[in-house]
């Protein structure tokens, strides 16, 4: 008797990871592929069966249909065998699924995005005791008409690898996403145990889609806007902390932003529109420079510390530099004031430049608000939980590290 392919090899878990993710059908035979050492057989198909279409559940009943399509397509190409089921299945999706629902506009689809830790990061704070952490996700099926705040974002997937790959960085901090679309990053900052998440969004219908997402995760969260003289501290969830915040960056108010107090600020392409960007900049140095007053008074020897790195020509090691920089500043200021012990806050931003007189733009205002830009792209790379995903490729991704470079002394 043919022996049933083992759910936890490699391959295995690629295949069962991609369909949960709702990859491309290309992406699915290749795995598929792979199973079979080159070939679809019967022994793959009878896996595909078992873990991945017996039980659909909420799965977009559209997509299996293209994929079963494309699996017998191939099976029947390379000459094998195709298993009844499958027809069968495939039959089913045929005669009771139209066409009409792909262009639904609203149409929403749940997504899971597993993370697959490799056996070296085994000792990491985040991987889970099976290895693999998986996030169901309600998000737009047309993220080309409109619905982009509903949709995964290859920057929000690098975030998310950052985090679980360095969570050291964010673990007992106060974290603040601009702009959290779907709320992956979130998902991961309370994984890694944020001591706060608060994710913010402009649109209210993103708003409503990501407090639904983080609640299907099991979290509890709070979705209102935070008042001028309002502690965040207070109305949050004491088993988490996390809230969801409605920001349009062109009427947040000062006030509200300084009462945020972050650590940690986050954004994942965030820049992409430059009307958009004089008030993204705005926000950034706001939520960077709320330190600027204390920090400054208790640090006058921080002046002139910012690291300027090139990218190119500077330094090589760029995450030392910066972390020197901010060592020296923040042992300054604990040494004036003992009883507060505070870094300056900075910002993670990750981006895929698709228009580089954008991105020239953003640092241009970057400059103009004294805001330093370091890019760590080459030095912070977070590890690949997402091998099993065709159509993410972190190496598209770019990395800036942000702070204010303008503190002052009285």
């Amino acid at each position: 008797m043919e022996q049933e392919l083992d759910p936890s090899l490699p391959c295995c878990q690629h295949l069962v990871s991609a369909v949960l993710a709702m990859e491309p059908s290309e992406c699915l035979i290749s795995h598929a592929r792979a199973c079979g050492g080159g070939s679809i057989t019967e022994q793959v198909q009878k896996f595909i069966w078992n873990h991945c279409l017996s039980t659909p559940g909420d799965f977009h009943a559209p997509y299996l249909r293209n994929f079963l399509k494309k699996l017998i397509t191939q099976v029947e190409f390379d000459h094998g065998f195709v298993l009844d089921h499958l027809y069968e299945l495939y039959a089913q999706y045929m005669t009771s699924f139209k066409d009409d629902s792909l262009g639904k506009r609203d149409a929403r689809i749940c997504k899971r995005i597993s993370f697959l830790f490799p056996d070296e990061c085994s000792e990491l704070q985040s991987c889970p005791h099976s290895r693999v952490l998986v996030f169901p996700l309600r998000c737009s099926l047309n993220m080309l008409e409109g619905d982009t705040g509903c949709s995964i974002w290859p920057s929000s997937l690098f975030l998310s690898e950052l985090i679980l790959s360095r969570p050291q960085l964010f673990s007992n901090k106060s974290c603040f996403e601009i702009g959290s679309g779907v709320g992956l990053v979130g998902l991961c900052l309370a994984h890694v145990k944020a001591s706060k998440v608060i994710l913010s969004d402009g649109d209210l219908s993103t708003l409503a889609n990501m407090k639904f997402n983080l609640e299907l995760n099991h979290l509890n969260v709070e979705t209102d806007m935070l008042q001028r003289n309002e502690d965040p501290s207070m109305v949050l969830h004491d088993a988490l902390k996390l809230k969801c915040l409605y920001l349009p960056w062109e009427s947040a108010s000062e006030s509200q932003l300084r009462d945020i107090m972050p650590d940690v600020v986050l954004g994942a392409d965030v820049i992409y529109d430059p009307v958009c960007l004089p008030h993204l900049v705005r926000v950034l140095a706001i939520l960077l420079n709320q330190m600027s007053l204390d920090f400054g008074r208790h640090s006058t020897s921080c002046k002139g510390l910012s690291p300027k790195i090139k990218h190119e020509n500077g330094e090589h090691n760029h995450t030392d530099a910066v972390d020197r920089c901010y060592d020296r500043c923040k042992a300054n200021y604990n040494d004036e004031n003992s009883s507060r012990s505070k870094e300056a806050p900075m910002a993670y931003i990750a981006y895929v430049i698709r228009n580089i007189e954008t991105f020239k733009y953003f640092l241009s205002l970057g400059e103009q608000a004294k805001l330093d830009i370091v890019d760590l792209t080459d030095s912070l790379k977070p590890v690949n939980l997402l091998s099993y995903m065709q159509s993410y490729n972190q190496a598209s991704v770019k990395l800036l590290r942000i702070t204010c470079s303008n503190i002052q002394s009285d």
